[in-house]
Protein backbone atom coordinates (compact mmCIF):
# COMPACT_ATOMS: atom_id res chain seq x y z
CA UNK A 1 0.00 0.00 0.00
CA UNK A 2 1.42 3.35 -0.70
CA UNK A 3 2.05 5.57 1.70
CA UNK A 4 -0.56 8.80 2.16
CA UNK A 5 -2.82 7.02 -0.08
CA UNK A 6 -5.58 5.88 2.36
CA UNK A 7 -7.06 7.08 5.49
CA UNK A 8 -7.07 4.28 8.51
CA UNK A 9 -9.51 4.12 10.85
CA UNK A 10 -10.55 2.07 13.78
CA UNK A 11 -12.52 1.23 16.59
CA UNK A 12 -13.39 -0.48 20.28
CA UNK A 13 -15.70 -3.43 20.50
CA UNK A 14 -17.90 -1.20 22.23
CA UNK A 15 -19.17 0.73 18.62
CA UNK A 16 -18.58 -1.98 16.58
CA UNK A 17 -22.31 -2.43 15.11
CA UNK A 18 -22.24 0.83 14.71
CA UNK A 19 -19.14 0.71 12.64
CA UNK A 20 -20.41 -2.60 10.63
CA UNK A 21 -23.57 -0.53 9.79
CA UNK A 22 -21.49 2.32 8.41
CA UNK A 23 -19.34 -0.05 6.64
CA UNK A 24 -22.70 -1.39 5.02
CA UNK A 25 -23.91 2.03 4.48
CA UNK A 26 -20.54 3.17 2.90
CA UNK A 27 -20.44 -0.39 0.76
CA UNK A 28 -24.04 0.48 -0.96
CA UNK A 29 -23.40 4.23 -1.36
CA UNK A 30 -20.82 4.43 -4.24
CA UNK A 31 -20.42 6.21 -7.26
CA UNK A 32 -21.08 10.34 -6.69
CA UNK A 33 -18.17 12.95 -6.50
CA UNK A 34 -19.02 14.43 -3.01
CA UNK A 35 -18.87 11.01 -1.37
CA UNK A 36 -15.79 9.89 0.15
CA UNK A 37 -14.63 6.84 -1.74
CA UNK A 38 -14.47 3.40 0.08
CA UNK A 39 -12.36 0.85 -0.65
CA UNK A 40 -12.20 -1.35 2.03
CA UNK A 41 -13.09 -3.13 5.25
CA UNK A 42 -11.27 -5.30 7.82
CA UNK A 43 -11.72 -6.59 11.26
CA UNK A 44 -9.28 -8.17 13.68
CA UNK A 45 -10.24 -9.25 16.85
CA UNK A 46 -10.63 -5.59 18.50
CA UNK A 47 -11.12 -3.27 15.76
CA UNK A 48 -12.69 -3.21 12.51
CA UNK A 49 -10.31 -0.77 10.02
CA UNK A 50 -12.36 1.20 7.45
CA UNK A 51 -10.09 2.03 4.51
CA UNK A 52 -10.97 4.89 2.48
CA UNK A 53 -9.97 7.81 0.11
CA UNK A 54 -7.26 10.27 1.52
CA UNK A 55 -8.51 13.71 1.63
CA UNK A 56 -5.52 16.37 2.40
CA UNK A 57 -7.60 20.09 2.71
CA UNK A 58 -9.22 19.89 5.50
CA UNK A 59 -12.60 20.16 7.05
CA UNK A 60 -14.91 22.66 5.84
CA UNK A 61 -14.96 23.99 9.18
CA UNK A 62 -11.29 25.03 9.54
CA UNK A 63 -11.83 26.43 5.99
CA UNK A 64 -14.93 28.92 7.48
CA UNK A 65 -12.15 29.98 10.40
CA UNK A 66 -9.27 31.03 7.83
CA UNK A 67 -11.57 33.15 5.55
CA UNK A 68 -12.64 35.42 9.36
CA UNK A 69 -15.76 33.22 9.81
CA UNK A 70 -17.85 33.63 6.52
CA UNK A 71 -18.49 32.93 2.50
CA UNK A 72 -18.94 35.85 -0.21
CA UNK A 73 -22.38 34.76 -1.84
CA UNK A 74 -20.65 32.95 -4.68
CA UNK A 75 -18.09 31.00 -2.50
CA UNK A 76 -21.34 30.00 -0.34
CA UNK A 77 -22.92 28.27 -3.35
CA UNK A 78 -19.90 26.19 -4.49
CA UNK A 79 -20.11 25.06 -1.22
CA UNK A 80 -23.69 24.69 -1.17
CA UNK A 81 -24.15 22.88 -4.55
CA UNK A 82 -21.67 19.62 -3.27
CA UNK A 83 -23.81 19.22 -0.40
CA UNK A 84 -26.89 19.43 -1.94
CA UNK A 85 -25.85 17.21 -4.42
CA UNK A 86 -24.52 14.52 -2.09
CA UNK A 87 -27.14 15.19 0.29
CA UNK A 88 -29.87 14.73 -2.68
CA UNK A 89 -28.18 11.69 -3.81
CA UNK A 90 -28.03 9.89 -0.38
CA UNK A 91 -31.79 10.67 0.03
CA UNK A 92 -32.88 8.91 -3.23
CA UNK A 93 -30.80 5.92 -2.06
CA UNK A 94 -32.54 5.91 0.91
CA UNK A 95 -30.12 6.97 3.26
CA UNK A 96 -30.09 9.43 6.32
CA UNK A 97 -27.12 10.98 7.26
CA UNK A 98 -28.33 12.49 10.86
CA UNK A 99 -24.85 14.34 11.33
CA UNK A 100 -24.14 16.79 8.30
CA UNK A 101 -22.08 19.82 9.93
CA UNK A 102 -18.99 21.80 8.35
CA UNK A 103 -16.65 19.36 10.52
CA UNK A 104 -17.72 16.20 8.15
CA UNK A 105 -17.33 17.74 5.05
CA UNK A 106 -13.42 17.21 3.86
CA UNK A 107 -11.66 18.96 0.75
CA UNK A 108 -9.42 16.62 -1.43
CA UNK A 109 -6.37 18.90 -1.72
CA UNK A 110 -5.20 22.48 0.11
CA UNK A 111 -6.22 23.91 -3.30
CA UNK A 112 -8.77 26.83 -2.96
CA UNK A 113 -10.89 25.34 -5.76
CA UNK A 114 -10.89 21.93 -4.30
CA UNK A 115 -13.87 19.50 -4.23
CA UNK A 116 -15.33 18.20 -0.91
CA UNK A 117 -16.16 15.25 0.23
CA UNK A 118 -18.55 14.13 2.99
CA UNK A 119 -17.50 11.69 5.34
CA UNK A 120 -18.55 9.95 8.72
CA UNK A 121 -21.59 7.68 8.09
CA UNK A 122 -21.15 6.42 11.81
CA UNK A 123 -24.83 7.84 12.36
CA UNK A 124 -26.37 7.21 9.29
CA UNK A 125 -29.09 4.62 8.76
CA UNK A 126 -31.64 3.36 5.92
CA UNK A 127 -35.08 4.84 5.71
CA UNK A 128 -37.62 3.49 3.75
CA UNK A 129 -39.55 6.60 1.92
CA UNK A 130 -42.89 6.37 4.08
CA UNK A 131 -40.42 5.58 7.49
CA UNK A 132 -39.86 8.16 10.43
CA UNK A 133 -37.25 7.08 12.81
CA UNK A 134 -36.79 8.14 16.41
CA UNK A 135 -33.63 7.72 17.97
CA UNK A 136 -32.14 11.33 18.83
CA UNK A 137 -28.54 11.31 16.90
CA UNK A 138 -26.63 14.20 15.74
CA UNK A 139 -25.09 17.60 16.62
CA UNK A 140 -26.91 20.07 18.87
CA UNK A 141 -26.28 22.91 17.25
CA UNK A 142 -27.59 21.15 13.85
CA UNK A 143 -30.24 19.05 14.80
CA UNK A 144 -33.44 19.64 13.65
CA UNK A 145 -36.72 19.90 15.64
CA UNK A 146 -38.25 16.40 14.85
CA UNK A 147 -35.27 14.72 15.38
CA UNK A 148 -35.82 16.21 18.97
CA UNK A 149 -39.82 15.22 18.66
CA UNK A 150 -38.94 11.65 17.76
CA UNK A 151 -40.62 11.32 14.11
CA UNK A 152 -38.17 12.38 11.06
CA UNK A 153 -36.64 11.19 8.34
CA UNK A 154 -34.14 12.71 5.27
CA UNK A 155 -35.88 16.48 5.84
CA UNK A 156 -33.59 16.65 8.99
CA UNK A 157 -30.53 16.90 6.84
CA UNK A 158 -31.99 19.48 4.80
CA UNK A 159 -32.59 21.37 8.16
CA UNK A 160 -28.50 20.76 8.89
CA UNK A 161 -28.06 21.91 5.61
CA UNK A 162 -29.75 25.09 6.26
CA UNK A 163 -27.30 26.09 9.81
CA UNK A 164 -24.18 25.36 7.48
CA UNK A 165 -25.60 27.98 4.64
CA UNK A 166 -26.46 30.02 7.89
CA UNK A 167 -22.86 29.82 9.58
CA UNK A 168 -21.33 30.12 5.74
CA UNK A 169 -23.32 33.62 4.90
CA UNK A 170 -23.04 35.56 8.23
CA UNK A 171 -20.09 33.71 9.88
CA UNK A 172 -22.43 32.86 13.40
CA UNK A 173 -24.87 30.17 14.26
CA UNK A 174 -28.57 30.22 14.10
CA UNK A 175 -29.39 28.83 17.16
CA UNK A 176 -27.11 29.36 20.73
CA UNK A 177 -27.22 28.67 24.04
CA UNK A 178 -24.16 27.93 26.52
CA UNK A 179 -25.88 24.52 27.56
CA UNK A 180 -27.15 21.42 25.10
CA UNK A 181 -30.52 21.41 27.07
CA UNK A 182 -30.29 25.74 25.87
CA UNK A 183 -29.60 24.72 22.49
CA UNK A 184 -32.07 22.45 22.18
CA UNK A 185 -34.81 25.04 23.35
CA UNK A 186 -33.76 27.29 20.71
CA UNK A 187 -33.66 24.99 17.71
CA UNK A 188 -37.73 24.04 19.25
CA UNK A 189 -38.67 27.56 19.66
CA UNK A 190 -36.40 30.55 18.41
CA UNK A 191 -36.04 32.03 15.27
CA UNK A 192 -32.94 32.55 13.87
CA UNK A 193 -32.11 36.21 13.21
CA UNK A 194 -31.90 37.89 9.53
CA UNK A 195 -32.03 41.57 10.90
CA UNK A 196 -28.20 41.99 12.02
CA UNK A 197 -25.39 42.55 9.87
CA UNK A 198 -24.22 41.30 7.16
CA UNK A 199 -28.17 39.78 6.47
CA UNK A 200 -29.64 42.98 5.25
CA UNK A 201 -26.67 43.28 3.10
CA UNK A 202 -27.23 39.71 0.88
CA UNK A 203 -29.26 39.00 -1.63
CA UNK A 204 -33.24 38.77 -1.14
CA UNK A 205 -32.66 35.51 -2.43
CA UNK A 206 -30.00 34.07 -0.35
CA UNK A 207 -32.17 34.63 2.66
CA UNK A 208 -35.31 33.10 1.44
CA UNK A 209 -33.20 30.18 0.40
CA UNK A 210 -31.96 29.69 4.18
CA UNK A 211 -35.33 30.33 5.44
CA UNK A 212 -37.00 28.01 3.56
CA UNK A 213 -33.90 25.09 4.32
CA UNK A 214 -34.79 26.35 8.31
CA UNK A 215 -38.33 26.20 8.53
CA UNK A 216 -39.71 24.25 11.37
CA UNK A 217 -42.36 22.34 9.57
CA UNK A 218 -40.46 19.62 7.64
CA UNK A 219 -43.17 19.09 5.14
CA UNK A 220 -43.04 22.66 4.39
CA UNK A 221 -39.21 22.67 4.32
CA UNK A 222 -37.33 22.21 0.90
CA UNK A 223 -36.01 19.10 -0.34
CA UNK A 224 -32.12 19.07 -0.93
CA UNK A 225 -32.99 18.37 -4.57
CA UNK A 226 -35.53 21.45 -4.58
CA UNK A 227 -32.88 23.96 -3.09
CA UNK A 228 -30.81 23.02 -5.58
CA UNK A 229 -33.83 24.89 -8.00
CA UNK A 230 -33.99 27.68 -5.74
CA UNK A 231 -33.36 30.70 -7.51
CA UNK A 232 -30.56 31.89 -5.10
CA UNK A 233 -28.67 28.48 -6.69
CA UNK A 234 -30.31 27.37 -10.07
CA UNK A 235 -28.62 29.59 -12.58
CA UNK A 236 -25.34 29.30 -10.62
CA UNK A 237 -22.17 27.61 -12.93
CA UNK A 238 -24.72 25.01 -14.63
CA UNK A 239 -26.19 23.46 -11.89
CA UNK A 240 -28.26 20.33 -12.80
CA UNK A 241 -30.86 19.26 -10.27
CA UNK A 242 -31.23 15.67 -9.70
CA UNK A 243 -33.65 13.14 -9.41
CA UNK A 244 -36.08 14.19 -6.48
CA UNK A 245 -37.47 10.78 -4.07
CA UNK A 246 -40.20 13.62 -2.96
CA UNK A 247 -42.14 13.30 -6.44
CA UNK A 248 -42.86 9.65 -5.93
CA UNK A 249 -43.68 10.05 -2.43
CA UNK A 250 -46.43 12.78 -3.77
CA UNK A 251 -47.37 11.11 -6.90
CA UNK A 252 -48.68 7.39 -5.20
CA UNK A 253 -50.58 10.20 -2.90
CA UNK A 254 -52.31 11.86 -5.70
CA UNK A 255 -52.76 8.39 -7.21
CA UNK A 256 -54.53 7.11 -4.38
CA UNK A 257 -56.85 10.31 -3.68
CA UNK A 258 -60.50 11.07 -4.98
CA UNK A 259 -61.34 12.24 -8.14
CA UNK A 260 -62.80 15.53 -6.33
CA UNK A 261 -58.89 16.04 -4.61
CA UNK A 262 -57.56 15.66 -8.11
CA UNK A 263 -59.47 17.97 -9.47
CA UNK A 264 -58.67 20.48 -6.98
CA UNK A 265 -54.47 19.31 -7.05
CA UNK A 266 -54.87 20.25 -10.89
CA UNK A 267 -56.60 23.78 -10.67
CA UNK A 268 -53.35 24.59 -8.35
CA UNK A 269 -51.05 23.81 -10.08
CA UNK A 270 -52.33 26.25 -13.31
CA UNK A 271 -51.68 28.49 -10.26
CA UNK A 272 -47.81 28.09 -10.22
CA UNK A 273 -45.20 30.51 -11.44
CA UNK A 274 -42.38 30.04 -13.30
CA UNK A 275 -39.99 29.65 -10.87
CA UNK A 276 -42.32 27.16 -8.71
CA UNK A 277 -42.76 25.35 -12.39
CA UNK A 278 -38.76 25.52 -13.01
CA UNK A 279 -38.35 22.30 -10.11
CA UNK A 280 -41.34 20.22 -11.27
CA UNK A 281 -39.99 20.83 -15.52
CA UNK A 282 -36.91 19.27 -14.20
CA UNK A 283 -38.36 16.54 -12.39
CA UNK A 284 -39.98 15.68 -15.81
CA UNK A 285 -37.39 15.99 -18.00
CA UNK A 286 -35.44 13.45 -15.34
CA UNK A 287 -38.17 10.50 -16.04
CA UNK A 288 -37.34 10.90 -19.85
CA UNK A 289 -41.31 11.32 -21.21
CA UNK A 290 -41.64 9.65 -24.48
CA UNK A 291 -42.43 11.87 -27.54
CA UNK A 292 -45.69 12.54 -27.14
CA UNK A 293 -44.83 14.18 -23.51
CA UNK A 294 -46.33 11.73 -21.28
CA UNK A 295 -44.45 9.53 -18.75
CA UNK A 296 -45.61 5.84 -17.19
CA UNK A 297 -44.11 3.22 -14.80
CA UNK A 298 -41.41 2.23 -17.09
CA UNK A 299 -40.14 5.67 -17.67
CA UNK A 300 -40.03 5.97 -13.72
CA UNK A 301 -38.04 2.55 -13.28
CA UNK A 302 -35.91 3.34 -15.91
CA UNK A 303 -35.06 7.05 -13.86
CA UNK A 304 -34.57 5.12 -10.86
CA UNK A 305 -32.29 2.71 -12.32
CA UNK A 306 -30.35 4.80 -13.84
CA UNK A 307 -29.64 6.18 -10.73
CA UNK A 308 -29.79 3.36 -8.24
CA UNK A 309 -27.00 1.66 -5.77
CA UNK A 310 -27.28 -1.61 -3.41
CA UNK A 311 -28.63 1.25 -1.10
CA UNK A 312 -31.64 1.46 -2.96
CA UNK A 313 -31.91 -1.84 -2.86
CA UNK A 314 -31.71 -1.61 1.02
CA UNK A 315 -34.81 0.58 1.89
CA UNK A 316 -37.21 -1.36 -0.39
CA UNK A 317 -37.56 1.71 -2.97
CA UNK A 318 -38.67 -1.09 -5.52
CA UNK A 319 -41.04 -2.01 -3.02
CA UNK A 320 -41.84 1.55 -3.19
CA UNK A 321 -42.68 1.63 -6.51
CA UNK A 322 -45.68 -0.74 -6.03
CA UNK A 323 -47.55 1.87 -4.87
CA UNK A 324 -47.46 3.93 -8.28
CA UNK A 325 -48.47 0.57 -10.33
CA UNK A 326 -51.69 2.25 -11.50
CA UNK A 327 -49.34 4.48 -14.15
CA UNK A 328 -48.65 0.33 -15.34
CA UNK A 329 -52.14 0.75 -17.65
CA UNK A 330 -51.83 4.84 -18.03
CA UNK A 331 -49.78 7.45 -18.95
CA UNK A 332 -49.49 10.87 -17.69
CA UNK A 333 -48.95 14.30 -19.47
CA UNK A 334 -46.63 17.35 -17.56
CA UNK A 335 -49.82 19.07 -16.49
CA UNK A 336 -51.38 16.08 -14.24
CA UNK A 337 -47.61 15.73 -13.41
CA UNK A 338 -47.71 18.85 -11.70
CA UNK A 339 -50.70 18.51 -9.71
CA UNK A 340 -49.37 15.11 -8.95
CA UNK A 341 -45.79 16.32 -7.87
CA UNK A 342 -46.34 19.35 -6.11
CA UNK A 343 -46.40 19.66 -2.14
CA UNK A 344 -48.96 21.73 -1.18
CA UNK A 345 -47.51 22.19 2.48
CA UNK A 346 -44.36 24.02 0.78
CA UNK A 347 -46.49 26.22 -0.97
CA UNK A 348 -48.16 26.97 2.39
CA UNK A 349 -45.00 28.04 3.49
CA UNK A 350 -44.73 30.93 1.16
CA UNK A 351 -45.96 34.41 1.26
CA UNK A 352 -47.77 34.53 -1.80
CA UNK A 353 -49.73 31.26 -0.73
CA UNK A 354 -52.99 33.04 -0.04
CA UNK A 355 -53.03 34.17 -3.43
CA UNK A 356 -52.29 30.51 -5.18
CA UNK A 357 -55.05 29.40 -2.89
CA UNK A 358 -57.81 32.00 -3.88
CA UNK A 359 -56.52 32.05 -7.22
CA UNK A 360 -56.94 28.03 -7.44
CA UNK A 361 -60.41 28.57 -5.66
CA UNK A 362 -61.95 30.79 -8.66
CA UNK A 363 -60.59 28.54 -11.14
CA UNK A 364 -62.12 25.03 -9.54
CA UNK A 365 -65.45 27.41 -8.84
CA UNK A 366 -65.87 27.80 -12.82
CA UNK A 367 -64.89 24.14 -13.19
CA UNK A 368 -64.80 21.72 -11.20
CA UNK A 369 -67.42 22.94 -7.94
CA UNK A 370 -70.35 21.26 -7.35
CA UNK A 371 -73.02 20.98 -5.17
CA UNK A 372 -72.36 18.08 -3.27
CA UNK A 373 -73.93 16.53 0.05
CA UNK A 374 -71.96 15.60 3.04
CA UNK A 375 -72.35 12.02 2.82
CA UNK A 376 -71.07 11.71 -0.57
CA UNK A 377 -68.57 14.13 0.14
CA UNK A 378 -67.33 11.39 2.86
CA UNK A 379 -68.03 9.05 0.55
CA UNK A 380 -65.60 10.86 -2.21
CA UNK A 381 -63.03 11.36 0.81
CA UNK A 382 -63.00 7.24 1.95
CA UNK A 383 -64.16 7.99 5.54
CA UNK A 384 -65.22 5.13 7.33
CA UNK A 385 -68.59 4.82 8.78
CA UNK A 386 -67.09 5.27 12.48
CA UNK A 387 -66.74 9.16 11.28
CA UNK A 388 -69.51 11.36 12.78
CA UNK A 389 -69.18 13.29 9.10
CA UNK A 390 -72.25 15.68 9.62
CA UNK A 391 -69.99 16.86 12.86
CA UNK A 392 -66.93 17.01 11.08
CA UNK A 393 -67.57 18.22 7.73
CA UNK A 394 -70.07 20.57 7.84
CA UNK A 395 -68.02 23.71 7.28
CA UNK A 396 -66.67 21.91 4.16
CA UNK A 397 -70.01 22.52 2.75
CA UNK A 398 -71.50 26.03 1.97
CA UNK A 399 -74.68 26.63 2.95
CA UNK A 400 -76.19 28.99 0.38
CA UNK A 401 -75.89 26.27 -2.86
CA UNK A 402 -74.15 23.17 -0.87
CA UNK A 403 -71.18 23.19 -3.03
CA UNK A 404 -67.68 23.19 -1.63
CA UNK A 405 -66.65 25.85 0.76
CA UNK A 406 -62.87 27.74 0.42
CA UNK A 407 -62.25 26.16 3.84
CA UNK A 408 -62.95 22.63 2.38
CA UNK A 409 -61.16 23.41 -0.66
CA UNK A 410 -57.94 24.05 1.44
CA UNK A 411 -58.66 20.73 3.54
CA UNK A 412 -59.36 19.11 0.34
CA UNK A 413 -56.00 20.30 -1.14
CA UNK A 414 -54.03 18.71 2.00
CA UNK A 415 -56.00 15.14 1.72
CA UNK A 416 -58.15 13.40 4.45
CA UNK A 417 -58.26 9.84 5.47
CA UNK A 418 -60.44 8.66 8.60
CA UNK A 419 -57.17 8.63 10.78
CA UNK A 420 -56.79 12.28 10.19
CA UNK A 421 -60.52 13.19 11.75
CA UNK A 422 -59.93 10.48 14.41
CA UNK A 423 -57.19 12.72 15.42
CA UNK A 424 -59.19 15.67 15.06
CA UNK A 425 -61.77 14.26 17.74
Amino acid sequence: MKAGQFYFWMTTAIAIEDVRREVKILRALSGHNNLVQFYDAYEDHDNVYIVMELCEGGELLDRILSRGGKYTEDDAKDVMIQILNVVSFCHLQGVVHRDLKPENFLFTSKDENSQLKAIDFGLSDFVKPDERLNDIVGSAYYVAPEVLHRSYSTEADVWSIGVIAYILLCGSRPFWARTESGIFRAVLKADPSFDEAPWPALSSEARDFVKRLLNKDPRKRLTAAQALSHPWIKNYNDVKVPLDILIFKLMKAYLRSSSLRKAALRVLSKTLTVDELFYLKEQFALLEPNKNGTISLENIKVALMRNATDAMKECRIPEFLASLSALQYRRMDFDEFCAAALSVHQLEALDRWEQHARCAYELFEKDGNRAIVIDELASELGLSPSVPVHAVLHDWIRHTDGKLSFLGFIKLLHGVSSRTFAKAQ
